[in-house]
């Protein structure tokens, strides 16, 4: 009785370890939109992955002068990814590519050159 005790409390124990690693892994920043157009599409994808992810935002826009909370939770363990943003077609806008160490960023401010 006492061993299987221990190793339900062993497995107990390694199973809230893993689900804190994993949860250590997810990449947290801020998007601060420093441009006149609203931000309506933002894609994310590790640097050499050729296909861009589904769309961060959702039905969610950044409006100018707005922040948004951007969480990527995808359970990789790499750092360096390419972003993609895209303005409301009223902006006239162009998309803006970027790259970027997302384990280092705390914010992230769009602005135009």
């Amino acid at each position: 009785m006492r061993k299987t005790l221990l190793s339900a409390a062993a497995l107990a124990a390694a199973l809230l370890a893993s689900m804190s690693a994993a949860k250590a892994e997810d990449l947290v920043f801020k998007i601060v939109n420093d441009t006149p157009g609203t931000l309506e599409r933002f894609y994310s994808s590790p640097v050499g992955v050729d296909d861009w992810e589904e769309d961060i935002f959702g039905d969610k826009v950044v409006a100018p002068g707005e922040t948004m909370e951007i969480t990527i939770a995808d359970g990789r363990s790499v750092c360096k990814y390419d972003m993609r943003f895209e303005f409301t077609e009223d902006s006239k806008i162009d998309d803006l590519e970027d790259s970027q160490d997302l384990c280092q960023l705390g914010t992230y401010t769009i602005h135009l050159k």
